[in-house]
């Protein structure tokens, strides 16, 4: 029989990618869905810097959303979703799971509006996002409770309470994960002056949505993590937004986690592809 490969593991220093802005001082723009050829899919580059990535392993309980805006969940049963092929069935069988996660993890949620998820396997269209982001911003996530609330008075009410947007992401490999393993900072290390705001722009097909991502600058005093040989038992809880971190004392940290893949480079030749969905969610508490 052959021996399965043990994944790196320890801290590493490895490349991540941060915001370079438009040379022109225009406002930062991503491109989503189709666009016309030739058209630049974002209008700012990237710059690399070597960045320390502290192995979570063995410290998965000590972070937690309201301080870390990260949460490592182990132990997790089988899902009833097994091919991860079919959006539908993945909207059956895995967002009540999802749902459920999420209430019995998240501290005061009693309510989850799950709104989308992305799978990325290798050769397909959907590949690891090598550029540190966060998914949505403050705007862009009361848009997105507007977007999705049933009625526009429902829309309010979840504004009057705490919301957030949290994403859980997990790797769909039989193995546990080699290459492309996901960074993610603490978010009480992120200055409010690192985090960029970048529109994100639907074609008129999709009806000209815009919304925001967040682009990161590099910052000496970010802390990263990452999680060696992650498996499919496991979940990581990315919070995009708190409200509560909006209010002073609330005992909330930033309330947004940058993230991004990286490139480990202990990671064999020949190592197998990471495959992995994240799924995004309104959730909601008094």
């Amino acid at each position: 029989m052959t021996a399965v490969p043990e994944p790196p593991r320890g801290d590493v220093v490895a490349a991540l990618n941060f915001y370079l802005p438009p040379e022109d001082g225009s406002v930062p723009y991503n491109l989503a869905g189709d666009h016309p050829p030739g058209v630049p899919l974002r209008n700012f580059g990237s710059i690399t810097h070597d960045v320390l990535i502290h192995d979570a392993r063995g410290k998965e309980s000590s972070f937690t959303l309201d301080k870390d805006a990260f949460q490592i969940l182990q132990n997790q049963p089988p899902s009833a979703e097994t091919s991860f092929t079919d959006d539908e069935s993945i909207k059956k069988n895995y967002y009540p799971e999802i749902e459920r996660l999420l209430l019995d993890n998240v501290p005061d949620a009693n309510e989850v509006i799950i709104f989308d998820h992305t799978i990325r396997r290798p050769n397909s269209a959907r590949q690891p996002v090598s550029r540190v982001h966060i998914d949505q911003t403050t705007s862009s996530t009361a848009q997105r409770i507007r977007r999705h609330a049933p009625t526009p008075e429902a829309a309010e009410a979840y504004l009057a309470q705490r919301y957030r947007i949290i994403n859980v992401w997990r790797p769909l490999n039989t193995r546990p994960v080699e290459a492309s393993p996901l960074a993610f900072a603490r978010s009480a290390t992120l200055r409010d002056s690192d985090v960029v705001p970048v529109e994100h722009r639907y074609p008129a097909s999709a009806g000209g949505y815009v919304g925001q991502t967040a682009a990161i600058r590099y910052e000496a005093g970010q802390e990263w993590y990452y999680l060696s040989g992650m498996t499919g038992e496991e979940r990581i809880l990315l919070e995009c937004f708190d409200s509560e971190a909006l209010k002073e004392g609330s005992g909330v940290k930033g309330g947004r986690v940058p993230h991004s893949a990286f490139e480990d480079p202990r990671t064999r030749v020949g190592a197998e592809g990471r495959e992995s969905i994240e799924v995004r969610a309104l959730v909601f508490g008094p």
